[in-house]
């Protein structure tokens, strides 16, 4: 029977897995029980964790491996900082328990390394994205880690790191590979070791990381072979629609969802969502709403409520969106609940038929806010939907407002019977408004000028300045007026001897003066050459980035 749940365990069958656990309770088998905790966590049942545990009378703690999967159970059931105590507590037991038994630092932290990762993992929920990154990052790089644990590391580090480096991530993802397969494939011991769930967390950021980097022809080949590895899964339907997506083939993709949404209505949800998300981002808003319209336990929701009104408005079925809001209001009414929303759907189904014209069913759905809820701003919109119909009525009602502070000493009816206000011209008042503006600003800016103590240099003496800095010190010496060129020597240019010697000396002073400028020119020529080769080599080229939404499995 204990083997037999172990096979049921690794084909994901947990709920059997657990049955037979339950049975050999009974028997003296050592840690059963640590079996059995890791059983219920994987078939989703987190919250009986602990009744087990007391009914067996065993502590978390009594060993670190029991101590972890209770801390997987306080993951699922959002209790992260308890989680954490506890992780922390198994690393201690574990490496007292580990060091006894005499085993070398690298095995025992070999050991502890899903203890390691399931930290890191606890520090994302909680939002301390640096501190996961780092410890991602220690485990991938050191290496000390069993193959799952690495496989988990890596497959969080990705998601957590988003579209910061799409190649960085699809080069993480090739050391999980077969290595003989060209395809991606996980790695035949790991393929093993990983949960069906972890498995498909793992391909679905393979694909998503495929699309950012615009390879979809690779998407498409991987999307195909996960229909079959995960038959009875909805992720390879929804990779599908978002390859279609990126391909702009929005109608194609709102097709698949619903042509699966038909087959397996008890998967229906999550598909029929990401229909109504793709039909509304394309313009569908009538697809939209029937797919929101297609799973009835959220029609009630206001926030279900509130979009499928929006939806309805855009296609122009305003009768159709009158008809949410009154089904909404009878849910409602018929609830018995403590957080009712009746209130909220109400106000704003009145709000509704008074803005498209429905003055009589706006100003009843207000009479009756009012009549049970005493909701003042419910009195306000009948005062003013009624007046539009019923001037008695309004004023009926009227009375029931608060008098409103600082109104006593107005003579409303000599108000009345004045001319009103004196007509203005709109150019002499817009520039009235702009002086008063603009003294305002000035104003304002003159209070906030503070008046500082001037700093002086070190040593200096403001009583005694001395003389004055020249004004034309920060000019050229050529630009300053004091400035005056220094007189060229004539009687350098004077050469006695003959005539015939100074000119033959002459021409060989230019003859040699050439073949040296001549010489100099093609060393420049050679130096500017080899210059710009090497600024064309050492040039990099750059990468570009795109964006990414990935999902973090444990």
């Amino acid at each position: 029977m204990l083997l037999e749940s172990q096979i049921l365990y690794r084909l994901g069958k947990m709920d059997a897995c657990v049955d037979i656990y339950q049975k050999l309770q009974k028997s003296k088998i050592d840690s059963l029980e640590i079996n059995s905790v890791a059983g219920l966590v994987s078939s989703g049942r987190a919250s009986e964790v602990q009744g087990m545990l007391d009914a067996l009378r065993v502590k978390a703690t009594s060993n670190f491996e029991l101590a972890y999967n209770t801390a997987c159970s306080l993951i699922e059931r959002n209790k992260y900082a308890d989680a954490e105590q506890l992780l922390l507590s198994a690393r201690r037991i574990g490496q007292e328990t580990l060091m006894e038994d005499t085993l070398l630092d690298d095995d025992i932290e070999i050991e502890l390394a899903p203890i390691a990762v399931q930290l890191a993992y606890v520090q994302q929920l909680l939002g301390h994205t640096q501190e996961a990154i780092e410890a991602y990052t220690d485990i991938i790089n050191r290496d000390l880690a069993d193959e799952p644990s690495l496989a988990v590391a890596v497959n969080n580090l990705i998601a957590l790191k988003g579209p910061k480096d799409v190649s960085d991530g699809l080069r993480k993802l090739d050391r999980l590979k077969e290595k003989d397969s060209q395809n991606f494939q996980l790695a035949h011991g790991l393929n093993l070791k990983l949960s069906p769930k972890q498995r498909e967390a793992v391909y679905a950021n393979r694909v998503l990381l495929l699309l950012h980097a615009n390879r979809l022809d690779q998407a498409r080949e991987l999307v195909a072979a996960l229909s079959d590895m995960f038959a009875d899964s909805v992720m390879p339907v929804l990779l599908q629609a978002a390859v279609f997506v990126r391909e702009n083939k929005a109608v194609r993709a709102e097709e698949v969802l619903g042509q699966f949404a038909e087959k397996f209505p008890d998967k229906s949800k999550v598909v029929l969502l990401a229909r109504a998300q793709v039909a509304a981002a394309a313009g569908h808003p009538q697809i939209a709403a029937e797919s929101l319209a297609k799973i009835p336990d959220i029609q009630h929701m206001p926030a279900t409520v509130a979009t499928l009104v929006s939806l309805k408005e855009r296609a122009g079925d305003i009768d159709g969106a009158s008809a949410v809001l009154d089904s909404a209001i009878k849910w409602w009414s018929n609830a018995m609940t403590e957080d009712n929303k009746l209130n909220i759907i109400m106000q704003e189904a009145a709000s509704f038929k008074l803005r498209h014209g429905h003055e009589e069913d706006a100003a009843h759905l207000y009479e009756e806010l009012v009549k049970s809820h005493g909701n003042m701003e419910a009195l306000v919109g009948l005062v003013t939907t009624v007046a539009r119909v019923d001037v008695n009525k309004a004023e009926t009602y009227e009375k029931q407002l608060k008098p409103l502070p600082g109104l006593r000493g107005v003579d409303v009816d000599s108000l009345e019977k004045t001319s009103g206000a004196k007509h203005v011209d709109g150019s002499a008042s817009h520039a009235g408004v702009t002086e008063a503006y603009e003294e305002g600003k000035s104003k304002a800016k003159s209070k906030k000028k503070r008046k500082r103590k001037p700093r002086y240099p070190k040593g200096f003496d403001p009583a005694n300045p001395g003389p004055p800095p020249d004004p034309e010190r920060w000019l050229p010496k050529r630009e300053r007026s004091s400035y005056r060129p220094k007189r060229k020597d004539k009687r350098a240019a004077q050469v006695r001897g003959s005539q015939g010697a100074v000119v033959r000396e002459k021409q060989e002073a230019g003859t040699s003066g050439a073949s040296s400028n001549s010489s100099h020119s093609k060393s420049n020529q050679v130096s500017t050459s080899k210059g710009t080769s090497q600024n064309a080599a050492a040039e990099p080229s750059r990468p570009s980035s795109k964006s990414s939404r990935k999902k973090s499995r444990n």
